[in-house]
């Protein structure tokens, strides 16, 4: 799928390239900062909804300050699409942080990143776009070293849970068509804008599932929501918004590639902070997932990419 306003090839700019590594290095932390919050009591739920009612607070007051014209001639439809991408946004965070309760953390980051197979297959059926080889080859890469962490993880615990497992892959998928909806959308939205409407809608969405299920938001140790808002300071506002920021220049198939260094950095991440050295063949498996991104990154350098942007 090319987002493109003119006919001359140009290589993919350097900016998304810099945004997608500052928001892998941010994402990556969102498992550690999860898994402390719930050392201090904080149901999943309320550290979802939590999330994105902050992240939500801090962007919709600069879309509306920034976007009154946008604001004012924006059609039904790309409002209805801007609330489908939060809604499948809110499901993404209500499975995926749910999952951490059943499964492994690194099960959960690994599961939760399978979405480049998701994506690819719906951009192929539902946008007829054509997927090139280095692309494939990278996502069968990544995803062969994404799958083998996991039945190593299921294996070295006695196997992983199966509804935490099932939850995590929930959350891949709902975090597809989170891409895919925002991908079309940047293409003629500006970011703050879209992200405004989707994590208010997301946050409206997550705050009635609470409600709905009975979950308490308060009377919670400082320390939990502490860590829930560096969970939407970190990797909310600026991890996501970074992929957001780039969906404006390269496919929702490689940004999902991209994804895939979440697990690494997680690992990486946890063996200062939760003691978890990884082992040589998670170690392996890390490799693979990144020499996957690498390979799809360089089909995806030589894909046409648009020379303007509304920011």
């Amino acid at each position: 799928m090319s987002d493109q306003r003119g006919d001359q090839p140009s290589r993919t700019p350097p900016a998304p390239a810099v945004a997608l590594v500052i928001g892998v290095a941010a994402v990556s932390s969102a498992a550690i900062l999860i898994s402390f919050a719930r050392m201090q009591g904080i149901p999943a739920l309320s550290i979802a909804a939590l999330r994105m009612a902050l992240a939500a607070a801090v962007v919709v007051p600069i879309a509306l300050l920034r976007n009154r014209a946008e604001i004012g001639a924006l059609t039904a439809k790309d409002a209805a699409l801007g609330a489908v991408s939060g809604m499948f946004l809110a499901l993404h965070f209500g499975f995926w942080t749910s999952s951490l309760d059943s499964t492994s953390v690194m099960s959960s980051v690994v599961l939760v990143s399978t979405n480049p197979l998701f994506v690819a297959v719906a951009s192929a059926l539902l946008f007829k776009e054509r997927l090139r080889a280095g692309t494939l080859i990278g996502i069968g890469a990544a995803i062969a070293g994404a799958a083998a962490v996991a039945l190593f993880d299921a294996g070295a615990e006695g196997g992983a849970s199966t509804r935490g497992d099932i939850m995590a892959l929930l959350g891949a998928v709902s975090a597809s068509g989170y891409l895919l909806v925002g991908r079309r959308l940047r293409s003629r939205m500006s970011l703050s804008l879209y992200v405004g409407i989707s994590y208010v809608t997301a946050a409206a969405a997550l705050l009635g599932a609470v409600a709905v299920t009975g979950t308490w938001l308060a009377g919670y140790p400082v320390g939990a929501y502490l860590w829930v808002l560096l969970l939407a300071l970190g990797p909310q506002l600026l991890g996501h918004t970074s992929y957001n920021y780039a969906l404006k220049y390269v496919s929702a198939t490689f940004v999902t590639v991209t994804l895939l260094g979440e697990p690494i950095g997680a690992s990486l991440l946890a063996i200062p902070l939760l003691a978890q050295v990884p082992s040589a063949l998670r170690i392996a498996a890390g490799l693979c997932i990144l020499a996957g991104i690498v390979i799809a990154a360089r089909t995806e350098a030589r894909r046409r990419t648009p020379h303007a942007e509304r920011s």
